[in-house]
């Protein structure tokens, strides 16, 4: 064991970026293998359309969908917009009611099977209810985002703020601590990892909350423009339009990403002391 750790100490730079490169070209490789082997059975008349289109297929309708006819553009935006604003509902909502159980052990008792109830629920099950409330406009859309993003902010900031560091706790009742400066000075920060981690599923959970209530009803959204592909059997269509869902929810996954790195800084040694260097420059100013 001793052995292992230091050979893995002793790697230079170079060697793990020769590593990384390594990883990434047997990755390329293996894609390239894969959409070939695809490709070539669409040239050799080996696929149905109906079923699975070559990749050239797809590729060609989803340049027509974004760049040449560019129908999926208010689309995509109809649907990153309830997404979007169903996410700061639900989180809203989520950690607003977390916090205050936190700070009343009573409403913690009364308010987490309702929070339970309403995450055990499917989310398709109520979107007719949803749509009735709301109506056929965007803000059933929203209301089916919020419902179905709403828990794991709630749970993951209220277990972060519950759990925290006995030996940070004693130390901040020895330095006769406020409520106010052990909240905001030890409790947030050390739930924060717990909270982004929410955040990251909240906003997935969004997406899909957004795109199943357009299935169900809409008029505009990537939902209701994949169902009009599959109705049609554009199967190419449909996984375009698929893969741009995918292209939005990789983009709101690289948005959490930036934050967890932002926020969090003090998990990462190069952040910490790209921070420390910047607040020590400013209080020697």
């Amino acid at each position: 064991m001793t052995s292992i750790a230091s050979d893995s100490s002793n790697i230079g730079p170079a060697e793990l970026q020769d590593t990384g490169f390594k990883r990434l070209g047997l990755h390329i490789l293996i894609f390239i293998i894969i959409i070939g082997s695809w490709e070539l059975a669409g040239v050799f008349n080996q696929l149905n359309d109906l079923l699975l289109p070559a990749p050239s297929k797809i590729i060609v309708k989803f340049v027509d969908l974004w760049f040449i006819k560019g129908t999926i553009w208010w689309h995509f935006f109809v649907t990153m917009f309830e997404a979007t604003a169903g996410f700061f509902i639900g989180v809203g909502i989520g950690m607003s009611l977390a916090i205050a159980a936190v700070i009343s052990p009573i409403f913690r008792r009364y308010i987490s099977p309702y929070a339970i109830a309403f995450n055990v629920t499917p989310g398709i099950a109520v979107t007719p209810l949803i749509i009735a409330w709301f109506g056929f406009g965007w803000s059933s859309k929203i209301a089916m985002a919020t419902l179905v993003c709403f828990f794991p902010p709630f749970i993951n900031t209220l277990t972060g703020l519950l759990y925290t560091d006995e030996d940070a706790t004693e130390l901040f009742k020895s330095m006769r601590a406020n409520k106010n400066q052990y909240f905001w000075k030890l409790q947030l920060p050390s739930a924060m990892p717990l909270i982004i981690a929410g955040f990251k599923i909240a906003l997935t959970g969004a997406l899909i909350g957004a795109v199943v209530a357009e299935f169900f009803s809409a008029s505009e959204g990537i939902g209701i423009l994949m169902q009009r592909t599959s109705f049609k059997l554009d199967i190419a269509g449909s996984i375009a339009t698929l893969l741009s869902m995918s292209l939005m929810g990789l983009l709101f996954f690289s948005i959490m990403e930036v934050l967890d790195y932002k926020v969090i800084f003090w998990k990462r040694d190069a952040r910490m002391q790209q921070i420390s260097k910047k607040r020590k420059a400013a209080w020697r100013m």
